[in-house]
Parts: C-alpha cells; sequence; structure tokens
C-alpha cells in the first residue's frame, strides 16, 4: 500500500491526452487508481492508457469534447453504469485563448473560453456530485493558475474563467464542509513546461521549467493525504516559481 497509496480508488482525469494531465493521469494510475481518461483527441488518450497499463495500473479512455451540448451528462451516465462512486476528480482541461488587451477581446472566443474553462467545470461537479458524495474520501482539484488572482496585462480573458473557477470550487467546497466527506483543493502548476505555456511564452527554454511530471507528483501527494477542504497548492519547482515565491 506504501507504494500504491490509491489501490482500489476510482479518479477521472480531464483534458488528459498530454501535458499536466496525461501526467497526473499516470501517476494515479501508478498508485494504484483505476483512471478514467478525458480529452477530445482519442489518439493521445490511447498512447496515455497504454503507458498506465505498461507501469501495472488500469485505465478506461472516454474520448469527448466538454464544451459539447451533453458530453458530460453522457459521460457522467456511462461511468455510474460501470461504478458506484467517484473517489478523485482532477478538474485539468482549459484553453488559454488569444492574449490581447482587455478591450480587444473577440465576443465568440471569450464565449468559447468560459464555456470550456468555467461552464463545464460547473457541470462536471453537477454531474459527478451523487458519485463523489458515495465515496467514502472523495477528493476534487481543480486546476488554475497565478493570474486568477493576480491579474496581468493580456491574460485579462484566461485570468477572468479562473478566477470563475476559483470562486465555483471554493463555493463547493464550503457546501461539502457539513454534509460529505468531499475535500476540495485548488493547484497552481506554477511555470510548467506544456503546449499551453510555450504558446503563451515563445522562444521560453523549456529546461528553465518545471515539467508536467513535477506537476503530477505533487498532486498524488496531495490526494493521498488528508488536507483540509478549499486547501489551495502552489507547486514551485521551477527555479522562477521559486524566486516569485519568496
Amino acid at each position: 500500500m506504501a507504494n500504491r497509496p490509491l489501490e482500489g480508488r476510482l479518479a477521472l482525469v480531464t483534458g488528459a491526452s498530454r501535458g499536466i494531465g496525461a501526467a497526473t493521469a499516470l501517476a494515479l494510475g501508478q498508485a494504484g487508481a483505476h483512471v478514467v481518461l478525458t480529452a477530445r483527441t482519442a489518439g493521445g488518450l490511447e498512447e496515455v492508457e497504454d503507458r498506465i497499463h505498461a507501469a501495472g495500473g488500469t485505465a478506461t479512455i472516454a474520448p469527448l469534447d466538454l464544451a459539447e451540448n451533453d458530453s458530460i451528462a453522457r459521460l457522467a451516465t456511462a461511468i455510474a453504469g460501470r461504478w458506484k462512486a467517484l473517489d478523485l476528480l482532477v478538474l485539468n482541461a482549459a484553453m488559454l485563448g488569444t492574449l490581447t488587451p482587455v478591450p480587444a477581446i473577440d465576443g465568440k472566443e471569450f464565449a468559447k473560453l468560459f464555456t470550456l474553462n468555467v461552464t463545464a467545470q460547473q457541470a462536471m461537479l453537477a454531474a459527478f456530485d451523487p458519485m463523489l458524495r458515495a465515496s467514502d474520501d472523495a477528493r476534487v482539484v481543480g486546476l488554475t493558475s497565478s493570474v486568477g488572482q493576480r491579474p496581468r496585462a493580456y491574460w485579462g480573458a484566461y485570468g477572468a474563467s479562473k478566477a470563475a473557477l476559483e470562486s465555483l470550487l471554493l463555493s463547493y467546497a464550503d457546501e461539502m464542509k457539513a454534509i460529505s466527506k468531499v475535500r476540495v483543493a485548488i493547484v497552481d502548476p506554477g511555470a510548467t513546461a506544456t503546449a499551453m505555456r510555450a504558446r503563451a511564452y515563445p522562444g521560453e527554454d523549456a529546461a528553465t521549467l518545471q515539467q508536467p511530471e513535477d506537476v503530477a507528483a505533487a498532486i498524488l501527494r496531495l490526494v493521498s493525504e488528508p488536507f483540509v477542504t478549499g486547501f489551495r497548492l502552489r507547486v514551485a519547482g521551477s527555479a522562477r516559481d521559486q524566486a516569485e515565491a519568496v
């Protein structure tokens, strides 16, 4: 059990085809959880599933677009038809959008960004709330960004979506305190070498950044032990993050 603290647990990870989502899914699978992987790219999910199986874990893939009508409801129905409880929900899927001044934000893109980064996240909480409550010790982990709390020029759209997500998660955490064993945590990965980061900072040296596996290890440590619901974790693994944390 020491090496597999999540033995017998069911985990669901969104945005699991690459980056932090893929690394987290692999870490949870290695720790004993059966991991349900969701993302739009079936090929990427299959690769992560193969890696989990090769590491001695188990996984199920569910390719879908969280922003599509009824996709989340269909996912919840399928999972509830196979398992009684959900022990771990990792809300990782998100889109960056265009970094631009606030007056120049494109309305259609802004709506699309909020649909995935906020509306779909609330729909996930609503759809899986019964299965989370059915667990004897459930965890919800939402991935955020520093711009959700510390606004920055040109990051208004993405930052607003993360601020809204944090508010939703903390409200849910407060609601769960007295009525269930569902614990909620917010994780800010910090500067991590992902495709999204590369789009935001083209030309940045990825060697100066922490890797998705570093964030996944921090998430695994977090969910493997009790924590106070509403807990916020800043993963400061890179030299840049450590300097900012001082």
